[in-house]
């Protein structure tokens, strides 16, 4: 799943860059796209979503509303939306806060057609709950469809380490989902354990999330991805 970060100095130019980004990264064999308001906006993803209902309605796209988990299943109910990513599903909140955003999540799910993908310990997100991971874990099962598992940050591998650890946590219950730093040479390893993965740094021209997004790059990841799948 390649990441639309919405990248521009104007919303002419966000969107432009986005639509350009899209055939680049669909033409390089990445097989789903999100799009997010990573450095744009809520409106920005709209209109992205509105033109890929009306050019490329066949492809496989989700959303990602960073600050406003809301306006996302807003906008999938909208636009035929695949997936909504929401950054943590559990372990952010404190347990007086987290029983309402439970409770929420799951009414909105009950009301989507939606697969729904969240984040346990996710990069930037605060751990709040005082629960083991464990706990988490499982409630954010109930939660979701979908675990995804990061580092630290942004384009920073994530740790083999806690790749295994929250695939025996999960067992056969979900799939895993790898939210950072995959690359060509890791994929393989991180593949043995994980289901799918959300990749932006890697398809940048500089692996970062401020570069622009460069064919030869996702080419040579996804021939990689190609290699594991045939193994």
């Amino acid at each position: 799943m390649a990441m639309l970060h919405l990248k521009g100095e104007t919303a002419d130019e966000r969107f432009e860059r986005a639509v350009r980004e899209l055939d680049l990264l669909l033409a390089g064999g990445a097989d789903a796209v999100i799009v997010e308001d990573y450095f744009g906006t809520a409106d920005d993803v709209e209109r992205v979503l509105r033109y890929i209902v009306a050019q490329r309605p066949d492809i496989v796209y989700g959303v990602n509303i960073l600050h406003d988990y809301r306006r996302a299943f807003s906008l999938a109910a909208q636009y035929g939306v695949k997936f909504i990513q929401i950054d943590s599903m559990a372990g952010h909140l404190k347990p007086e806060d987290d029983g309402a955003y439970g409770e929420e999540i799951n009414h909105l799910r009950r009301q989507s057609d939606a697969f729904l993908i969240g984040g346990v310990r996710f990069k930037y997100q605060p751990y709040l709950s005082g629960r083991s991971l464990e706990e988490d874990m499982d409630i954010a099962l109930g939660r979701c469809d979908a675990i995804v598992v990061t580092g630290t940050g942004t384009g920073i591998a994530t740790d083999i380490e806690k790749i295994r650890a929250f695939r025996q946590l999960i067992g056969d219950r979900a799939p895993l989902v790898i939210g950072a730093g995959l690359t060509p040479e890791s994929c393989g390893e991180q593949f043995a354990h994980a289901d799918a993965a959300i990749v932006g740094s890697y398809f940048k021209d500089t692996y970062k999330d401020t570069g622009d997004v460069d064919p030869a790059h996702v080419k040579t990841f996804m021939d990689a991805v190609r290699a594991v799948r045939s193994r």
